[in-house]
């Protein structure tokens, strides 16, 4: 786990006149689980939105496989691999759980070829899915939608996925669920890069984590070393 697939450097974005993220720098290497930790407002949903190409760069430079991709616009990310489970969820609430599945499917051309193989995929690790295939997703439970969210993220191919507060009003049962799936995804390549307010599950789950506090990096290291930090600085 060597190489840098993700790299942002020195950015500072916003929204319109609004400059949220300060100087920013950071990178995620290929297999890798890195997590960003943060209080509300701190900038994190900002961070992911300026990676996917939503937020407004005002300076630096975000960087996909070593290619700069600052300027790509968002639907380009994707076909290079970039998948975004924003907070939320965002599914098609008037669609079937098949037809969301099979919509985000058609986001690219290898997507639309592993068809089938990634549905099977999808299954094996949200089984509870298939068992409601032809309900629709705005008649899920909160943690059906969000295993919903995910799968339909997979259906994309993601090299990389981006989860902005994965964890969010579920159960802790669906949440060690949720992380069960995000580990099986991390065991079969996927990189993940990941927004959590849930603390005790992300300093179990990350390689390595990010502190982002009032739009700026404070601390970047092993799960150890930011949980010392947060007990110093936040008492957690």
């Amino acid at each position: 786990m060597t190489e840098e697939l993700l790299k942002v450097e020195n950015i500072k974005s916003g929204y319109g006149d609004l400059t949220v993220l300060f100087d920013v720098s950071l990178y995620v290497r290929k297999g890798e689980r890195v997590g960003i930790l943060g209080p509300n407002g701190a900038g994190k949903t900002t961070l992911i939105n300026t990676i996917i190409g939503i937020a407004d760069i005002k300076a630096g430079k975000v960087f996909f496989n070593g290619e700069d991709i600052t300027k790509l616009p968002p639907h380009k990310k994707v076909e290079k691999g970039i998948v975004v489970i924003p907070e939320g969820r965002r599914l098609f609430p008037k669609m079937t759980v098949l037809e969301n599945l099979r919509t985000a499917a058609l986001t690219t051309v290898k997507a639309k070829r592993n068809y089938e193989k990634n549905l099977d995929f999808v299954f094996s690790l949200f089984p509870r899915l298939k068992e409601r295939l032809n309900q629709k997703s705005s008649t899920l439970s909160g943690g059906e939608q969000q295993m919903l969210a995910i799968a339909r993220g997979l259906m994309m191919e993601p090299l990389i996925m981006l989860l902005d507060e994965p964890s969010q009003g579920l159960a802790p049962i669906l949440v060690e669920k949720v992380y069960e799936a995000l580990d099986e995804m991390s065991k079969r390549g996927v990189t993940i890069f990941i927004v959590e307010q849930h603390i005790a599950q992300i300093l179990d789950f990350a390689d390595r984590i990010y502190l982002i506090d009032r739009g700026k990096i404070v601390s970047e290291g092993p799960p150890k070393k930011i949980r010392e930090k947060l007990i110093k600085t936040y008492l957690i």
